[in-house]
């Protein structure tokens, strides 16, 4: 009884690893008959777990979706993971998480050995997040849900956005993929009414059902999305773009500045390039200053101009105040 309990557990995590397994696979992985494996999954079954069976020489076995959720077997690295996860994924930018999070968690450790308790107890006692700038807007969870849901069918999108502006306009879009910043979640789509890809910032969408039909999948618009995104966000979305060297290497840059702030590439052991974009170049000038790095600007010629501008009303600006002190000191 004891190994055939095992067995099941075996059998159970091998259909939880992998979308689809033939009898055969699963005999041999489990050291027993094709017969002994279809006695299993009649156990799993009448255990709760919804196992579907294709018949032919090209079916095989593939854990299905149910009416209710059978519990999940993890190890001990999953189990540890998870618990972190939910403790740590609460205020991340999904409306009611951390309320969900942590009744899912609760359950969770309820179950927890002694061992694995300690483990995740302790590396939540002494771990603290650091959420650099204000909290974003938070997501509606069945928002992303359906978002995903649609990426992964291949149906066509219809939603209402709010632009950064507040005019609210209708979309209908095929969409592709999700990324998600440290801040934001947002979701990259053909836009069909301009014929272009766009990326959408998913707290400004509210989904207009019926959505359809499907569609087949196109060309996506960059191999590296999440730097698509990155340079979208930071650099496209606004009317001067710049490029500048920063004298410092790549990684102190990128303590400093995030994803959605500019694009980072590297160049050598002391330096590194800085794309981003501002609503000007006096903009431009005050964004790069701030970022505290010593810098050389690439292009365009237009910001060095700008920057010798600002030079030059700074330097009048502390004569003036020069001027005031020692005619003040002089009285």
């Amino acid at each position: 009884m004891l190994e055939t309990s095992a067995r099941l557990l075996r059998l159970l995590s091998l259909l939880q690893a992998h979308r689809e397994w033939s009898g055969t696979d699963l005999a041999d992985r489990l050291g027993v008959s094709p017969r002994t494996v279809r006695r299993d999954v009649e156990r799993l079954r009448e255990l709760g777990y919804p196992v579907n069976a294709s018949p032919g020489t090209g079916g095989g076995y593939q854990l299905g979706a149910g009416a209710e959720l059978p519990p999940l077997l993890l190890d001990d690295d999953e189990a540890v993971a998870v618990a972190v996860g939910l403790r740590t994924s609460a205020g991340q930018g999904i409306e009611g998480i951390g309320e969900t999070s942590v009744r899912a968690l609760a359950k969770l450790e309820q179950v927890l050995p002694n061992r694995l308790r300690r483990r995740v107890g302790a590396l939540n006692a002494f771990t603290v997040p650091m959420l650099r700038g204000p909290q974003p807007s938070a997501v509606d969870p069945g928002v992303l849900t359906e978002l995903a849901h649609l990426c992964r069918d291949g149906e066509r999108l219809r939603f209402a956005y709010r632009g950064h502006d507040g005019c609210e306009s209708r979309r209908t879009v095929e969409p592709y993929r999700l990324v998600c910043s440290e801040r934001r979640w947002y979701l990259v789509a053909f836009d069909l009414d301009r014929a272009d890809w766009r990326t959408f910032r998913v707290d400004r969408v509210t989904p207009t059902p019926p959505h359809g039909p499907r569609f087949a999948p196109r060309e996506p618009p960059a191999e590296d999305l999440a730097a698509y995104v990155s340079e979208g966000v930071s650099t496209r979305a606004y009317a001067a773009h710049a490029r500048v060297r920063l004298l410092v290497p790549l990684e102190e840059a990128a303590e400093q500045i995030t994803p959605t702030a500019g694009v980072l590439e590297a160049e050598g052991p002391q330096s590194c390039v800085l794309r981003t974009g501002a609503g000007s170049l006096d903009v431009m000038v005050v964004h790069v200053m701030m970022l505290g790095f010593d810098f050389e600007v690439l292009e365009p010629a237009a910001l060095t101009e700008t920057i010798r501008a600002a030079r030059d009303r700074l330097t009048r600006a502390l004569s003036r105040a020069e001027e005031r002190v020692t005619g003040a000191g002089n009285l």
